[in-house]
């Protein structure tokens, strides 16, 4: 008997030839590193090199964040990876009054280039590759780490990175939007322009469907969604006058890896041929890069448990696997107590070394694209590609991403799937290990990192403090600079730039833009 795959999609208890019948492998496959680029985007991949080892940290203080970041590389990190709090991450400094209760929980807590100045000293950064977690306000902390970098005496074309920088998901499935669709899409062109010429090797957005994997949407609909978002932004950045080929190999993606190991391969290997085809046909890029979907892979929060949490380690090391056997880029892997609270050091350290096994001691990356060829892999690339692009086509037929996201339905489609997830995990069909099978009756004690609350009264006084000290003369005439780009069709980097250098605050930058472009308010709020 056949069962479904997350998506919904048969899956058979044996596969033949039959799968693949009428299959044209030159068509369908390439070579690695060769278009539609379905076996990986480097004819090499781990061969040569492993994926980069980035983990995803940051709490508190900038202090304190820096020496996790420390302990990180002693480790062996590649990477870094900068979590937010939620008020950095919503335009808010950390003495606004909407800001009570959430400062440096879920990140670190950046207000000014004061602390982005902290979170980096002693960090070189022309030697690491540093990807920030940050949407609507993500303009502003790429220009705070190129004023570090300028600090520290780093030339911007030396700079490597990526910002998360896609907002559209975030109305669809997470939340920390500031400003409405069509400024927010003009703010992104904008970033694109000003990296192409200040900050080339800068990877200017990373289209995530990782958010909406969280939500609940289904791997077919991870990668549709996340697809769909991708050609919005190049639909705007072409109609700003870009030429594709001047910004599309800077994009990049960040997708979930689940514990179904075969059909997150599947996904990602279709991911990547849907987006050459869109890439080449739809938008006639010339260059081969802009034709690679190159991802980041973050292991499956929404999948670990507080019950019995060691056994995320185990949910981790498989999800992680998944994303290697799909040929990730980068990956990050989510520590075992990350359902409880924030990683403690020991746990975090446990997630790098998992990466680290393997990289080192397993051979996949000993060959390219393991299962090429396999029946089982190749029937479901296919099937997920076909559902991928289906789902594409009604966001098309609504007029694209956006309209779409107006009308409510990517968050539909991915609220159907997680109620059924739901309800398969309640019916027991869904086998949870430790949570409705495998359980046991008492939970050993476990003590969690915890964020001390008297941060919030540390960044008020370091706001404070700045703002008795900086001359706020200059602040206001490059706010007012700011406003009038707004306002315009100038890029408002180059007066947000020359804002934060005087020491103008994340809020007083995002107010700025708001009294120009208004805040967004979601239909269904009405």
């Amino acid at each position: 008997m056949a069962r479904e795959s997350e998506s919904g999609l048969p899956i058979e208890p044996v596969y033949g030839p039959e799968a693949l019948d009428g299959w044209d492998p030159a068509e369908k496959l390439g070579e690695p590193g060769s278009y539609p680029f379905t076996r990986g985007v480097y004819p090499s991949m781990y061969t040569g090199r492993p994926w980069t080892m980035r983990q995803y940290a940051g709490f508190g203080t900038a202090v304190e964040s820096n020496a996790r970041y420390k302990q990180l590389i002693a480790n062996g990190t590649m990477g870094l990876s900068v979590a937010f709090d939620l008020p950095t991450q919503m335009g808010h400094d950390s003495d606004a009054p909407i800001a009570h209760g959430e400062v440096g929980k879920v990140g670190v807590a950046i207000d000014s280039i004061d602390d982005m100045r902290v979170l980096f000293d002693g960090i070189p950064l022309d030697k690491v590759s540093t990807s920030m977690t940050i949407n609507a306000p993500g303009a502003l902390l790429l220009l705070l780490y190129q004023l570090v970098g300028e600090e520290q005496g780093v030339p911007a074309d030396k700079l490597t990175g990526t910002i998360q920088n896609d907002v559209l998901k975030e109305y669809i499935a997470r939340g920390t939007y500031i400003f409405p669709p069509k400024p927010s899409l003009r703010l992104i062109a904008d970033i694109f322009k000003y990296c192409r010429t200040e900050i080339p090797k800068w990877n200017t957005i990373s289209i995530s469907g990782y958010h909406m994997a969280e939500a609940g949407a289904s791997p077919a609909q991870e990668i549709a969604f996340t697809l769909a978002d991708g050609i919005e932004y190049v639909r705007t950045a072409v109609a700003a006058g870009m030429d594709v080929d001047d910004f599309a190999p800077r994009l990049s993606f960040f997708f979930v890896a689940r514990t179904t190991i075969l059909e997150e391969v599947a996904k990602f290997r279709a991911a990547r041929r849907i987006w050459a085809r869109v890439m080449k046909e739809e938008f006639g890029a010339k260059n081969p890069k802009s034709l690679m979907l190159r991802f980041h892979t973050q292991t499956a929060g929404v999948q670990l448990t507080a019950q019995q949490p060691e056994v995320n380690l185990v949910r981790v090391a498989v999800q992680g696997l998944a994303a290697v056997l799909g040929g990730t880029q980068s990956l990050h892997t989510n520590s075992f107590d990350e359902a409880i609270a924030l990683p403690t050091d020991k746990s975090a350290r446990l997630a790098l070394r998992t990466q680290q096994v393997l990289a080192y001691e397993t051979d996949v990356t000993a060959t390219v694209d393991p299962f090429a060829g396999s029946y089982v892999v190749e029937k479901m690339t296919d099937d997920v590609e076909a559902a991928a692009v289906e789902l594409m086509g009604r966001v098309e037929e609504m007029g694209g991403a956006v309209s779409a996201i107006e009308r409510g339905f990517q968050k539909n489609e991915i609220e159907r799937s997680a109620y059924r997830i739901a309800q398969e995990t309640d019916s027991g069909e869904r086998v949870v290990v430790g949570v409705n099978r495998y359980t046991i009756d008492v939970e050993e004690p476990y003590e969690p990192l915890r964020v001390d609350p008297a941060i919030e009264a540390q960044q008020a006084e370091r706001l404070a403090r700045l703002r008795s000290e900086r001359d706020q003369a200059a602040v206001d005439a490059a706010l007012a600079e700011l406003k009038k780009a707004a306002e315009g069709t100038d890029n408002v980097l180059y007066p947000m730039k020359t804002a934060l250098k005087a020491r103008a605050t994340v809020g007083e930058v995002c107010d700025a833009l708001r009294g120009v472009w208004g805040t967004y308010v979601p239909t269904d709020a009405f």
